[in-house]
């Protein structure tokens, strides 16, 4: 018996010698990272307070941390200043731009808002996201693989882009400009394109100039993206889109709406706003909102943040004064209409710039906000009798393309230390070249673009209504539905 003992583990250890020794060969698994110390422990808070890179995110990282994956605060901060951003949107714009709109054609303009909020989200779904926020494809594309389907997009903070933040939220946040920004060029063809023809139009915009203009501006390596890629070709800035929002919409209105040709009766029929109540609830859901567009674009609830949130009140303020005071001195008349516009006017302006420049430049934002755009709207429009029904060229693209320009002269590294990392250079200095550069290639995209796509969506699908569909109201031919009822 002793014997057969003996030769059973002979054979078991002849068995297993090849697999001890397979494993033996393999490479020895990497050391676990040490616990960190209490000193270094005290570092990670001391980062997650000041919105830096605990010592766990390094590349050669040693330790572990304590303080793992997303910070609380700032991931609450964020996704409030998400909700704020859609606010925007929905109700926010389509209120403004709805009261503004002859009462037949109040239910499209809130139809095309909710049906670019759909559409937009399933293309950001898709690759929108990862086109502008995946590294590694190029300066002017992002990855298309990467984080489609937004896969890896979890709730751990993406370090390209926040230490703190959960990649997740920070997707849906940026997800909310994605929807505004194609809502924006409704106000310059209100009340006369199908609304086949503005889904259309939009998810081929959206390919051709806000992706690729996004990620050349917000991408960690995008083209002109001056503050965080030391590599950019073009070292401009933009804290919260006056060039990727504002100037691309604004310019791409202007060009749909000549195209597109002038409403039914433009210049011969009255055609005032239905309801300035309605306008004016807008403008001031837009103002709340802009809080989350403008001091959340720090991506944290830091003192960047708080500077952003100080200028856009300042700016809106002082430009819904000023616009509101000229008007006043040219027509008579401070009007409700002058007092809304002005305060978008201030909100565009500085949103290239509030998380850049101190209050007192703030102030001059509003100041030359009251008066720039106000001059587009009531003498320019008149003098080339284009039919931008709403004033979305004169507000967001003069108005955007003059804060990404005042941008260059006013940023200032004593409110965001940021710009003293690839930029010291040129800030006070030539910074204002590099925004020029940037305004005529975001001008140029988005004009081209917009012509080829308008064709082609006038070819597939065609642009206009019949005109006794135009005459009747969009509302019930399009919609089957009306906003009000006369024996209601």
């Amino acid at each position: 018996m002793k014997k057969l003992f003996f030769l059973l583990a002979l054979a078991i250890t002849t068995w297993t010698a090849p697999i001890a020794g397979v494993a033996a060969d393999a490479p020895a698994p990497p050391p676990a990272k040490a616990d960190p110390t209490l000193e270094q422990r005290i570092v990670d808070l001391e980062a997650y307070m000041n919105n830096g890179a605990r010592g766990a995110d390094a590349v050669d990282a040693k330790i572990t941390s304590k303080v793992g994956g997303a910070g609380p605060g700032h991931n609450a901060f964020q996704m409030v200043c998400a909700a704020l951003v859609l606010f925007m949107t929905l109700p926010g714009l389509f209120l403004f731009y709805g009261g503004l709109v002859r009462k037949k054609n109040l239910l499209s303009v809130i139809a095309q808002c909710f049906g670019i909020a759909g559409l937009v989200t399933l293309l950001w779904w898709l690759c929108g996201y990862s086109f502008i926020f995946a590294d590694g494809a190029g300066a002017w594309i992002g990855s298309f693989g990467k984080f489609a389907f937004l896969n890896g997009v979890d709730s751990n903070p993406n370090t390209n882009y926040s230490y703190w933040v959960s990649q997740n939220v920070f997707s849906i946040y940026q997800l909310m400009f994605a929807i505004i920004t194609p809502a924006l060029i409704i106000g310059a063809i209100a009340e006369r394109m199908k609304f086949a023809a503005v889904m259309l139009f939009v998810g081929l915009w959206m390919f051709l100039v806000y992706f690729p203009l996004a990620h050349a501006v917000w991408g960690i390596d995008g083209a002109m993206n001056g503050v965080w890629n030391a590599k950019a070709s073009i070292k401009a800035i933009d804290f919260a889109g006056g060039t990727v929002v504002h100037m691309s919409s604004g310019w791409s209105a202007l060009v749909l709406c000549l195209i597109l040709g002038p409403r039914l009766g433009f210049g011969k029929t009255p055609m005032p706003p239905h309801s300035m109540a309605l306008c004016a609830i807008g403008t001031g859901m837009l103002w709340v909102g802009w809080y989350g567009f403008n001091a959340g674009s720090a991506v944290a609830a830091d003192g960047i943040a708080a500077n952003a949130f100080t200028t856009t009140t300042l700016a809106a303020a002082v430009a819904s004064f000023v616009w509101a005071a000229l008007e006043y001195m040219h027509r008579g008349k401070p009007s409700i209409l002058g007092f809304c516009s002005g305060a978008v006017a201030g909100l565009v302006v500085i949103t290239p710039c509030c998380g850049f420049v101190t209050a007192g430049s703030a102030v001059i934002v509003g100041v030359f906000a009251g008066i720039i755009p106000y001059l587009a709207c009531s003498f320019l429009k008149p003098i080339f009798k284009y039919d931008d029904a709403l004033d979305t060229f004169g507000v967001h693209a003069v108005g955007g393309t003059l804060g990404a320009f005042l941008t260059g002269f006013l940023a200032d590294t004593s409110v965001n230390a940021n710009l003293a990392t690839n930029l010291k250079d040129i800030i006070g200095k030539t910074l204002w070249i590099e925004q020029s550069k940037a305004i005529l290639i975001t001008i140029l995209l988005s004009v081209v673009a917009t012509t080829v796509i308008a064709f082609v969506v006038k070819a597939v699908v065609g642009l206009r209504p019949a005109e006794e569909v135009e005459t009747y109201g969009l509302d019930f031919v399009e919609h089957g539905e009306e906003a009000y009822h006369d024996n209601a």
